[in-house]
């Protein structure tokens, strides 16, 4: 972990527990729900063959959904068996405006989405609906110059715009204490917001984080 805090690789910087290759499809305790902020993701090295789109010159995108990923109380699974199909392209339509790329979402699914135990048309509906259910912040949904904030101050935005989400059920992770993405835990039913005390407690610990503005 970088010493400004975590980084934006995925679930295993938010985890001690670590990577947990070839679990049981299905078996998993929370859902971690990672959005991404995309002008400070791009600014510090995103965009490879997985998120080109979401970089691209003009894209104007704000909060994007990085992931849906299946957690333990400590750790996450991967490539879980039995191995999931292949994305059809009816599935892929269905990722369409949740994922910023095709190619991300493709990703997704063979990493994270198969330990869900869905099928990757269920899948992709259940990451929609997480991400429906989060409401963004006022002065984080285009903001138009760039800003600075602390992690507990973006924490406490996103706790004010969603009835039921508390700090302890959420973390912030940063990279070059710029913001890479908020991440937000979800019961397995994503019926509700969850605790996650390892989640929260590895979030980003730089003193100010930069938010750039969407362009």
């Amino acid at each position: 972990m970088a010493a400004s805090g975590l980084s934006a690789a995925g679930p295993a910087s938010a985890q001690e527990g670590g990577e947990r290759r070839g679990g049981a499809a299905g078996d998993f305790d929370f859902y971690v729900l990672a959005l991404s902020w995309s002008p400070g993701f791009c600014s510090v090295g995103g965009g490879d063959d997985k998120g080109r789109d979401q970089c691209r010159s003009g894209s104007k995108l704000g909060f994007v959904v990085h992931g849906l990923w299946p957690q333990y109380e400590r750790g996450f699974p991967s490539e879980c068996s039995p191995a999931g199909r292949s994305p059809s392209r009816i599935a892929v339509e269905a990722a369409k405006g949740v994922f910023p790329d095709e190619g991300l979402a493709r990703y997704e699914w063979r990493k994270h989405g198969v330990c869900s135990g869905q099928s990757p048309t269920d899948y992709f509906s259940s990451v929609r609906a997480a991400r429906d259910k989060v409401v963004i912040p006022p002065g984080l949904k285009e903001p138009a110059a760039d800003q600075t904030w602390t992690a507990i101050d973006l924490e406490r935005a996103f706790v004010a715009a969603n009835p039921g989400l508390r700090v302890d059920m959420m973390s912030v992770a940063c990279r070059n204490e710029t913001l890479q993405e908020v991440r937000i835990c979800f019961s397995k039913d994503l019926r509700q917001f969850q605790a996650c005390r390892e989640i929260d407690r590895r979030g980003c610990r730089a003193r100010e984080i930069k938010v750039p503005a969407v362009r």
